[in-house]
């Protein structure tokens, strides 16, 4: 059987989960998330995998960039990436990653880039199923309407991240 190294990392945002495979980040997010255990097991069934806590080099290098992020001192994550899940969800993940630092979209935003401006429900549900969190910057996304929208950490997070990134400051 296959192993997914994890680490939780306690940080300034709260209780975080951590994984790598095969050398690469394939899960940071919020330990306590509603949805954990469908991530997780998505991520086992997808790598045909079990989750083993253990800490490795990709891990090491994500804790470290994570607190220089939280910090103020970085705003590109140079950790390799491992997304699980459909191509649809890739491509939502991968629209995700070209929103830059410091700036938001809204939900048909997202969708447009992706070319896909009729999907605004899916590319929400794939953006709430995001499991490389932070790195893969779903907090990014907000309603058409100037609404915070929702967040796997909670909208308390979203907003944290958001004034961290000088992103926005007010919010519907």
């Amino acid at each position: 059987m296959n192993q997914i190294n994890i680490q939780f990392h306690q940080t300034r945002i709260g209780e975080l989960i951590l994984g790598s495979f095969d050398n690469r980040l394939c899960l940071l997010d919020f330990s306590y998330r509603k949805t954990r255990a469908t991530i997780d097991n998505r991520l086992k069934r997808g790598l045909a995998a079990e989750f083993v806590e253990q800490e490795d080099a990709v891990l090491k290098q994500t804790k470290i960039e994570l607190e220089e992020y939280l910090a103020g001192s970085r705003e590109i994550f140079t950790t390799p990436l491992l997304m699980v899940g459909t191509d649809f969800q890739k491509s939502v993940w991968n629209g995700l990653l070209q929103v830059p630092y410091g700036t938001t979209l809204s939900y048909l935003e997202l969708a447009k880039t992706i070319d896909n401006e009729k999907a605004v429900r899916a590319v929400a549900s794939a953006n709430g199923a995001n499991a490389i969190g932070i790195i893969i910057p779903c907090h990014r996304i907000i309603e058409s309407n100037g609404g915070i929208g929702g967040y796997a950490g909670g909208v308390e997070k979203k907003k944290l991240l958001l004034k961290l990134e000088k992103a926005v400051s007010n919010f519907k």
